[in-house]
């Protein structure tokens, strides 16, 4: 189990945008399972919408991603790489995630060939599929993308 200083060692991300809170399995470069807590205080809930606060599915992938990071990333950050979201396939938004909900985020590895790096991400709140897809990821050079700093 990771809690969020742990992952904060470990993951690029931080707050505002850093996603996932907790860490209850990993097994590196095979799978996870995270938590993230959704929050009314949350900024992106004053125009998603302000009558009727629905998570952004992109914000959903998001937590899936970071947490897809762990699990690539066994031995912590290379800080000379970035893994990039090059696919987001099959997404299905079942249920709207709100304010109050934890997510229980499931991610498998389903294959890691030619630097591409696929997963299954499912997402749960109280035991029901809100969101489930497949993702894919490449690690690319921070030099390649900022230049030499």
């Amino acid at each position: 189990m990771m809690n969020i200083s742990d992952i904060s060692r470990r993951i690029k991300q931080r707050p505002p945008f850093q996603m996932i809170e907790k860490v209850l399995e990993l097994v590196p470069g095979e799978s996870a399972v995270g938590i993230k807590n959704v929050s009314v205080n949350e900024p992106y809930f004053m125009g998603h919408f302000p009558d009727a606060p629905i998570m952004p599915g992109v914000l959903i992938i998001e937590s899936a991603a970071q947490l897809c990071s762990l699990v690539v990333e066994n031995n912590g950050t290379d800080e000379s790489l970035i893994y990039v979201l090059l696919k987001v396939d099959k997404f299905k938004f079942v249920k709207p995630v709100i304010p109050g909900d934890t997510l229980n985020i499931t991610v498998t590895k389903t294959r890691d060939a030619c630097g591409l790096t696929s997963f299954d991400a499912v997402i749960r709140v109280d035991g029901e599929i809100r969101a489930k897809g497949e993702m894919t990821f490449t690690a690319v050079a921070k030099e390649n993308i900022f230049g030499h700093e």
